[in-house]
C-alpha cells in the first residue's frame, strides 16, 4: 500500500555545462520533475503521448528561457530513483545518518540534500490516484503517463491486454541516449526485470510478465516477456551495463540456480537467457562479461569491458544490513554504481545511467522501518560516490522517488536528538 503522492526531486546544477542540453536528452532529464506535475481536471481531451510531450516541452522551454546564461552541455546523465522514498522516509533517514555521525541528526544533510535545486512532483497514474512503480517509472523514463501496472505504454496500453501493447509502445531515455551515440546502463538492487528498471527497455501490458510463465496461454505467441525483450530487442540488447538481481526469470525450469541451489528457473520455453546474452555479445565481437557473485565482479576491469551483465541474486538482492560481503556474496549498490560509471564514461559522447535504490520500497512493504532507513543511508553513500568521480561541468545528476509510503514520523513535543529508531530512556522517578 502506497501513501501520500507528493515526492521530492533533487538535482545538482549551476555553472557551465549543467542544463544547456538540447533535444530529447534535455527533455528526458527534466521529465523526472515535470511530467508528474498536475494538470487540469479531466475533460474530453485525449491524454496521449503527444499531450504529455507537449506539456513537458512547454515547461522545459520556460525553464531554459530563464537559464540562457548557461551555454554548456551535460554529456552525461545519472538518474537516481529511491523507490518508495517519500519525504518522511528521507527525514527519518537523515536523522539516523546524522546520529551515526555524532550529531543530533535533525540538522544533518544527506548528499542529495546539498543539491542547489529542489522540486516537488505529484505522482499518479492515468487510472490510479496512487501510482505503482511501473507506471510511475514509465512517466519518469518515457515522459508519458500510463495505466497502472503497465510498462513503456501510453494511455492505450491496458493491463494484461497483449494486443493493446502493439500500438501503445513509447521510447525511453535509454532509446534517446543510444540514438545520440551515448553508452547506457542500469544498476538496481531489485530484479533487473522489476517495475522500475524495466520501464527503460520493455513495452509490456503487465509488469508481472518478467518471464514467459506469467504470460497467459492465449498471448504466448503474441507478446514477449520482459526478460526476453531485454536480451533480444532494442534498446535492451544494446545497454552496456546491467546489474541487479532476478536470475529466476532468465533460467529455464530445468536449471537449478547456482547460488540458491534448491531453486529452479521459472522459464517454460526452455531457454537460458544468460547464455543467450553472452552469445549475442560474442557474435557481435563485443568486450562483454557476465558475473554472478562479488569475486567475479571484483575482477572485472572497466578499462577492457564495454558490456557487463551482473545478475547477483535469484530474486532481489539482500538488504544492505543482510548482504553477504564475502566473495560468494553480492557487491554493494555503491560498488556497482562506481564500476558502472567507470565503464560508461569511456565513451567520448557521454552516457546515461539509472541507479535504483529499490529496497527502500520493499522494507516499507514489510513494515520494516529500520531496513528502509538503512537503505536511505546506502543511497546517500551511492550519490556521494557518484559525485566524487564525476564533474558538474559535464554530468547532470538527478535524484527522485516514484511514490511514497504510509510511513510517517510522529510525536508530540519529541525532544531534538531523540533516537529515530528507539525510545528515549528516562531517568528513574
Amino acid at each position: 500500500m502506497k501513501g501520500t503522492s507528493r515526492e521530492a526531486v533533487w538535482w545538482p546544477g549551476g555553472g557551465t555545462g549543467t542544463l544547456g542540453m538540447t533535444g530529447k536528452m534535455t527533455t528526458a532529464v527534466l521529465l523526472v520533475t515535470l511530467l508528474c506535475l498536475p494538470h487540469a481536471p479531466a475533460t474530453a481531451r485525449i491524454e496521449d503521448r503527444a499531450f504529455w510531450y507537449s506539456q513537458a516541452k512547454g515547461h522545459i522551454e520556460d525553464i531554459l528561457a530563464a537559464r540562457r546564461a548557461s551555454n554548456g552541455y551535460a554529456k552525461n546523465v545519472i538518474l537516481f530513483v529511491g523507490d518508495g522514498m517519500g519525504i518522511s522516509t528521507v527525514t527519518a533517514g537523515r536523522i539516523l545518518k546524522g546520529q551515526r555521525e555524532g550529531q543530533s541528526g535533525e540538522e544533518y544533510r544527506l548528499s542529495f540534500e546539498k543539491f542547489p535545486y529542489v522540486a516537488l512532483a505529484k505522482t499518479y497514474n492515468i487510472d490510479a490516484q496512487i501510482g505503482d512503480s511501473s507506471a510511475c517509472a514509465t512517466a519518469l523514463m518515457c515522459g508519458v503517463k500510463a495505466n497502472v501496472n503497465t510498462l513503456g505504454l501510453d494511455h492505450r496500453g491496458k493491463f494484461e491486454d497483449c494486443m493493446s501493447s502493439y500500438t501503445a509502445g513509447v521510447t525511453s531515455i535509454i532509446d534517446w541516449a543510444q540514438n545520440h551515440g551515448k553508452s547506457t546502463g542500469i544498476v538496481t538492487n531489485t530484479r533487473i526485470t522489476h517495475g522500475t528498471p524495466s520501464a527503460l527497455y520493455a513495452r509490456s501490458p503487465s509488469r508481472y510478465w518478467e518471464d514467459d510463465a506469467k504470460i497467459p496461454d492465449h498471448s504466448h505467441s503474441s507478446c514477449k516477456d520482459i526478460a526476453r525483450q531485454l536480451v533480444e530487442d532494442e534498446p535492451g540488447k544494446n545497454i552496456n551495463v546491467l546489474m541487479g538481481g532476478g536470475r529466476r526469470h532468465w533460467l529455464p525450469l530445468t536449471d537449478f540456480d547456482r547460488e540458491e541451489r534448491n531453486q529452479r528457473g521459472r522459464r517454460t520455453d526452455g531457454r537460458n537467457l544468460l547464455d543467450d546474452w553472452v552469445r549475442d555479445k560474442k557474435a557481435r565481437d563485443l568486450n562483454a562479461e557476465y558475473v554472478w557473485n562479488k569475486a567475479q565482479f571484483d575482477k572485472v576491469d572497466p578499462r577492457h569491458t564495454d558490456y557487463l551483465l551482473g545478475i547477483f541474486g535469484y530474486s532481489h538482492l539482500d538488504f544492505e544490513v543482510d548482504r553477504n560481503k564475502g566473495p560468494l556474496g553480492d557487491p554493494s549498490l555503491v560498488e556497482m554504481t562506481v564500476k558502472a560509471i567507470q565503464i560508461l564514461r569511456k565513451n567520448p559522447r557521454g552516457f546515461f545511467l539509472m541507479v535504483e535504490a529499490g529496497r527502500i520500497d520493499h522494507a516499507h512493504h514489510h513494515n520494516n522501518a529500520r531496513r528502509a532507513l538503512e537503505e536511505i543511508a546506502v543511497l546517500d553513500d551511492v550519490v556521494q560516490n557518484a559525485l566524487n568521480i564525476t564533474s558538474v561541468k559535464d554530468t547532470l545528476i538527478v535524484l527522485t522517488a516514484d511514490h511514497s509510503h504510509v510511513f510517517t514520523v510522529g510525536g508530540d513535543n519529541t525532544p531534538r536528538g531523540h533516537p529515530i529508531t528507539g525510545t528515549l530512556l528516562l531517568p528513574p522517578s
